[in-house]
């Protein structure tokens, strides 16, 4: 058999879906995904990326916020997302939103410049809103159906189209054409990309996604569902409507960079300050001075008898 009729054989069942996809729903949307034909194949590659996580990526990236403070993990959030900037002006250009691509290019100079290299994101509190937008948003824009949803190796929940625009955006993001044409150590690439998947890995934690997931009863299909909505609000800019920006996660709880009520601290992590007037629930220990009793004295209650022994009680004045 030629390797073109190996290859017309593999993507055959895919190129279908898409077509079937295409007929069955509006263009651009993600009615097939949620139908999810490819759902036994997803699952096993639901579960392979699970057992990595837990091997490798989550013990790593516990061991970095142990280590790494708060404000230095932030740093590192801001400073990969400015490197988004560059792609999401180019995909603005392309669904010919002009406002927003002059926003990420906007964001992109200040935070690079002034927040030094993005570490910092001075951008924002000038009230320039980030637009992210990528290729699978641009092709959704096209008209290009969602097809079925897939799980990626490592990469996770995304989409036929959506996994095309990953694929692409890998040798056409003009910072990844840098990172990859740079004359530096392969090593220092490879570490790059570390880096950034552990960064990720903790955005995920601080978001509350793990809690997400462990307290779904089908973590695959709460996750699917996360993917999909998150997608579709990207797609229709509800960012700009104060709407969570998708990036495949859960949306984050409460401010950028705090830690959800309902998750665990991690070891590094500050501990929340009592509120004023709380009492302690342990119990004192040995040494301690007990609290001294109530100098007001307490009336009996009306309707106690009196004990043998009691004087007997006063005799009310006469009138």
């Amino acid at each position: 058999m030629t390797p073109r009729r190996i290859a017309a054989r593999l993507l055959a069942p895919v190129t279908g879906a898409l077509l079937l996809g295409a007929c069955a729903s509006v263009p651009g949307g993600y009615e097939l995904a949620k139908r999810d034909p490819l759902e036994k194949v997803n699952r096993g590659v639901w579960g392979v990326n699970q057992a990595a996580d837990k091997v490798v990526i989550k013990p790593a990236t516990q061991v970095y916020r142990a280590v790494a403070p708060r404000p230095v993990r932030q740093g590192m959030t801001n400073a990969f997302a400015n490197l988004t900037e560059p792609w999401s002006f180019v995909n603005n250009v392309l669904q010919g939103k002009g406002e927003r691509a002059s926003r990420n290019f906007t964001r992109f100079l200040v935070n690079s410049t002034i927040g030094v290299a993005g570490l910092w994101d001075p951008a924002s509190k000038m009230g320039l809103r980030s637009a992210p937008e990528d290729l699978g948003q641009t092709l959704a824009k096209w008209g290009v159906n969602g097809g079925p949803y897939l799980v990626l190796p490592l990469l996770g929940p995304s989409t036929l189209r959506d996994g095309i625009g990953s694929g692409v955006a890998a040798y056409a993001d003009p910072v990844k054409i840098g990172i990859n044409h740079a004359d530096i150590n392969v090593w220092y690439k490879r570490g790059y990309l570390a880096m950034y998947i552990i960064s990720a890995r903790s955005d995920l934690i601080e978001s509350g996604g793990d809690t997400f997931l462990q307290t779904s009863l089908d973590p695959y299909a709460a996750a699917r569902s996360a993917y999909l909505q998150l997608r579709e609000a990207a797609i229709s800019d509800q960012d700009d409507s104060g709407a969570p920006a998708a990036n495949g996660i859960p949306a984050p709880v409460g401010n950028a960079g705090t830690t959800p009520s309902s998750a665990a601290p991690l070891p590094g992590d500050e501990p929340a300050t009592p509120q004023s007037g709380a009492q302690p629930s342990a119990a004192p220990l040995p040494g301690d001075q007990p609290a001294p009793a109530p100098t007001t004295p307490q009336s009996a209650p009306p309707s106690a008898a009196p004990l043998p022994g009691d004087d007997a009680p006063a005799t009310p004045p006469k009138s």
